[in-house]
């Protein structure tokens, strides 16, 4: 399975547009993550179009859409524990595996965004991925996200970018 993983599209207030190579990257997964700050209600619609399957939160900057702020998905063997991860950036990581410890248990994986920068790292066990900002949005010096192959309880991470 082929997971898209995006957050942090900020449009129209950071951007003007998703980059065509991140609209075509999400058409040809299976399943689209999107870790918050849409920016707004167009936005979220327009990754709903381009996703066959999609799994959303709110970010701190979308409006009220209701969207909630933790979501969990089972793709693939994997459970991926979705936040946008609002809040302080000193504890952060820390604070996102927690969240992802209050949500799920084993073959779990957090996803998160808001600081616009990509992880991929492990607290306390847990796999802790952010794609960093799919449009680029400063304080991001490229537009960048992940695609994930999921099978079986394995997952393997790749990440993309415009450079």
């Amino acid at each position: 399975m082929r997971v898209a993983i995006i957050s942090d599209t900020h449009i129209p207030s950071r951007a003007s547009e998703i980059p065509d190579w991140v609209c075509e990257e999400i058409r040809r997964a299976d399943h689209t993550i999107h870790a918050g700050d849409f920016d707004s209600q167009e936005t979220f619609e327009s990754v709903r179009e381009l996703a066959d399957n999609v799994t959303v939160v709110r970010g701190n900057m979308d409006p009220q859409i209701g969207l909630r702020e933790v979501e969990t998905v089972d793709l693939g063997g994997v459970r991926f524990v979705v936040t946008h991860g609002t809040g302080s950036l000193d504890d952060y990581e820390r604070r996102i595996a927690n969240i992802v410890t209050e949500h799920a248990a084993d073959s779990t994986v957090g996803v998160c965004g808001h600081t616009h920068q990509l992880m991929d790292t492990t607290v306390d066990g847990i796999r802790l991925l952010n794609p960093g900002s799919a449009t680029g949005a400063a304080p991001a010096s490229t537009a960048s996200m992940l695609v994930a192959d999921v099978e079986d309880g394995d997952i393997d991470v790749t990440t993309k970018d415009n450079t």
